[in-house]
């Protein structure tokens, strides 16, 4: 008889990779792979394909807009033929202006380095929500992805299993209390955990693979 915990282990197999992963983001608590990840976390909360996000993110690394600084001494003509390489045209102008706007507002604040804005708050999630809701054209939903995918490297906020990822255990049949889905777990970061949940609440096939893999019957 198959439970939580065979459902959890083809989750975390088969969809337990992060989406700075999957954009090709080392992660790690320098200044270039968090700005990366705020980029990309921007990118996603927009009503787009996550896909056409991941692969923007990377056309962006690929035309050398991998810092604040190069971001914002990129023209506005650059930035956006770099998120049209990676398919992002529904937003790119307005896009293009925000990313350049944030790269600068970064360099104002913070220096650049997101583990400055790290410090600042202090282990309070509200006032790291405050800093980074004054990036241009991050909104609720990308401050989460934002905390969910760098929760490794600041652990001080982890497990940060958001509303959509709640949603996704929920589908899976798991349960919908953060502190049991990390017990489930076991040895899986909470970033991986986080992602595996979210692709989950985001596609529905995503779930029923899982429950028929691990051998229960999907949901109706």
């Amino acid at each position: 008889m198959t439970g939580p915990k065979d459902v959890m282990r083809v989750l975390l197999r088969e969809y337990g990779r992060t989406y700075a992963a999957e954009a090709g983001i080392r992660l790690k608590d320098t200044p270039q792979p968090l700005y990366r990840t705020l980029v990309l976390a921007s990118l996603l909360g927009a009503r787009i394909r996550a896909s056409i996000a991941v692969a923007t993110a990377r056309a962006l690394y690929d035309a050398g807009l991998r810092g604040p600084r190069r971001m914002a001494d990129a023209t506005w003509q650059q930035r956006v033929d770099a998120l049209g390489d990676g398919g992002y045209r529904r937003y790119d102008e307005r896009t293009a202006t925000q990313l350049g706007d944030g790269a600068q507002l970064l360099l104002d604040d913070v220096g650049g380095d997101l583990r400055r804005m790290r410090e600042q708050a202090d282990g309070d999630v509200d006032a790291l929500r405050a800093s980074l809701r004054r990036t241009p054209g991050l909104g609720p939903a990308g401050v989460d992805i934002f905390l969910r995918e760098v929760q490794d490297v600041w652990p001080e906020y982890a497990p940060f299993l958001d509303a959509k990822a709640l949603q996704g255990a929920e589908r899976l049949g798991l349960p919908e209390q953060p502190a049991a889905l990390v017990r489930l777990a076991e040895d899986a970061s909470p970033a991986r955990l986080a992602a595996a949940l979210v692709r989950a609440a985001l596609d529905r096939r995503v779930a029923d693979d899982c429950l028929a893999r691990a051998g229960r019957r999907p949901a109706d």
